[in-house]
């Protein structure tokens, strides 16, 4: 029913490479038109780093543990390696699923049309950007502390009873109480965001039906057949939150059957963490979609490659 451990450490690797590789370049596409070409960048952008940002963490800090224990390595973290791995996994995990969250926002406040009741946002949700960075940043960093106190490192490779099983780590026994409130802020945080997130989807899809069915009757349709850089961006942004959402929900669901059944399943937990990273894998690709700051870096990085070429062979 389950992979080889070797076919699961691929899978993992494959992963990570290409997670990293994607978030990397879109990462440094903006730091490049940042730094050499300013002009371009939009206030959304700042939004498209910080979560890129995060969801490189995110890979990172996730798959290298599972990545290192599907290869065979048995003692890879202690108690302060695995209060550190998971403290920094969930914070950014966190910050991803709020970025996320404040994007689809911010663009369905964008594009709403100035005769509406969310018009008197526009010019001030610009100025909202790093103050939410800031106020997400400290609300998860508050609330995982919780895992520092809890997690300890695996002394064996087996675990049988309830709690969360890592690759090398492992929650230890602490009252029901605690953990109950812990889950209970999780949880209400997460439905929050995920509510604001799908709201603000729909939002955007009826705009962007009610914008197509009034430009059909304006238009000519060769005209109309093509899509505006906006669109575009809408579109690629809603299939971000769609991706986000599936993904999300279907590894909560594994991670809950993980942390309640007694007999613990190790290439279960590989396959959640597959799972988990699928989309800060994905999210970079989406993000590249029609973008013109990527073109723009492609196309100088080709250039001083060029450029490089024929000094090396005129030399």
């Amino acid at each position: 029913m389950f992979p080889s451990v070797t076919t699961l450490g691929i899978f993992l690797t494959s992963e990570f490479c290409i997670a990293v590789i994607g978030n990397s370049l879109l990462f440094l596409s903006y730091v490049y038109i940042f730094l050499a070409h300013r002009y371009l960048l939009k206030p959304i952008d700042s939004i498209f780093m910080h979560l890129t940002m995060a969801n490189a963490f995110t890979v990172v800090f996730l798959l290298i543990p599972y990545i290192a224990s599907s290869f065979g390595v048995r003692r890879f973290l202690n108690d302060a390696g695995c209060k550190a791995i998971l403290y920094i996994y969930r914070v950014t995990r966190g910050l991803s699923i709020c970025t996320t969250s404040f994007l689809s926002t911010f663009q369905s406040i964008a594009i709403s049309p100035s005769n509406t009741k969310w018009a008197w946002l526009k010019p001030k949700v610009s100025k909202w950007i790093f103050p939410s960075f800031f106020f997400s940043w400290v609300i998860n960093m508050l609330i995982y502390i919780h895992i520092i106190h809890t997690v300890i490192a695996k002394n064996n490779a087996s675990h049988a009873g309830q709690g969360y099983v890592h690759a090398f780590c492992k929650t230890r026994v602490t009252r029901n109480e605690n953990t109950l409130s812990f889950f209970i802020v999780i949880l209400t945080r997460d439905l929050l965001l995920v509510a604001l997130m799908m709201s603000s989807s729909l939002y955007m899809v009826n705009l962007l039906f009610t914008h197509h069915r009034r430009t059909r009757h304006v238009h000519s349709r060769s005209l109309s057949s093509q899509t505006s850089p906006e669109t575009k961006a809408n579109q690629s942004i809603l299939l971000l939150v769609s991706c986000f959402v599936f993904f999300y929900w279907l590894g909560n669901f594994i991670t809950l059957y993980e942390f309640y059944t007694p007999n613990k399943i190790p290439r279960l937990e590989g396959i959640n963490a597959i799972l988990s990273s699928c989309y800060p894998t994905v999210c970079p690709f989406l993000l590249m979609r029609n973008n013109k700051i990527i073109f723009q870096f492609i196309s100088s990085f080709s250039i001083l490659r060029i450029s490089c070429t024929q000094n090396t062979f005129s030399s």
